[in-house]
């Protein structure tokens, strides 16, 4: 494991327009080139802190904040952040998979094109480079101008990791990539995540505890807003400090 932080999360609070609060006073550091997963309950505010880390809440009427959230030591809430330079650095894949009405090559070369580049050679090196970083270059590569959604679901959920992987980010969200898929193709999706996580600093949701513990280099556990126990995979999973985690890793609840 890296000691490099990419995020520091400091006390930080998210209270919606209702009064209702997702996270409370959650602290966490977040190291580059691993894989950081925050498991828990559903309805807990995994999903809020994921989408905190790329100001996807942002979008939230009357979602308010407390605390700060670094990356590389620079706070993503300050005055004058470009918000969609961030999500180009922090990618987000989500459970569902939505690819574009268009070509499965259009679906990776589009982020790009509305970036400005207009090389074709690049447009279709990002594109191989993406489908071969996702594990799909090889089941793809001679149907390129198919159209996307004639994708099997498994396929279609790493052409959207792959279309995340063509903006170059440093960081990519992962909120239940594998909830709808089967057992080979999430075994696909989590044989390329362990690969990407030497370029890349990786978070996920997984979508069961047996995920959880196969992939994580470091985890979190989430408890009703509350950040209850981080530390090692290898530790929570195996070993764990508080009993709220001991119960839920060993399915008294939840």
């Amino acid at each position: 494991m890296t000691d490099q932080p990419k995020f520091v999360i400091e006390h930080l609070s998210v209270t919606y327009e209702d009064g209702t609060e997702p996270l409370r006073d959650v602290s966490l550091t977040i190291y580059a080139n691993e894989i950081t997963v925050l498991f828990g309950p559903a309805g807990g505010g995994k999903s809020t802190l994921l989408r905190t880390l790329n100001r996807l809440n942002d979008l939230v009427d009357g979602v308010r904040f407390s605390g700060r959230v670094l990356l590389d030591g620079q706070d993503i809430y300050a005055p004058g952040v470009d918000v969609t330079a961030l999500r180009r650095r922090v990618g987000m894949v989500f459970a569902v998979p939505v690819v574009l009405p268009m070509s499965i090559r259009q679906n990776l070369t589009y982020g790009l094109e509305l970036a400005g580049v207009r090389d074709r050679a690049r447009l279709n090196a990002a594109a191989k480079h993406s489908l071969e970083r996702a594990a799909l270059w090889d089941e793809v590569k001679d149907r390129l101008d198919d159209p996307a959604i004639a994708l099997s679901g498994g396929q279609q959920q790493r052409l959207c990791l792959a279309r995340v992987l063509a903006l170059e980010p440093e960081v990519i969200l992962l909120d239940e990539p594998t909830s709808g898929l089967d057992p080979i193709s999430t075994a696909k999706v989590e044989e390329s995540l362990q690969q990407l996580k030497r370029d890349y600093t990786i978070v996920i949701v997984p979508h069961s505890i047996q995920q959880a513990a196969r992939i994580a280099d470091r985890a979190a556990f989430i408890l009703q807003g509350e950040l209850i126990e981080h530390g090692p995979g290898a530790q929570l999973f195996t070993r764990p400090q508080d009993k709220r985690t001991e119960d839920y890793v060993t399915g008294r609840f939840g």
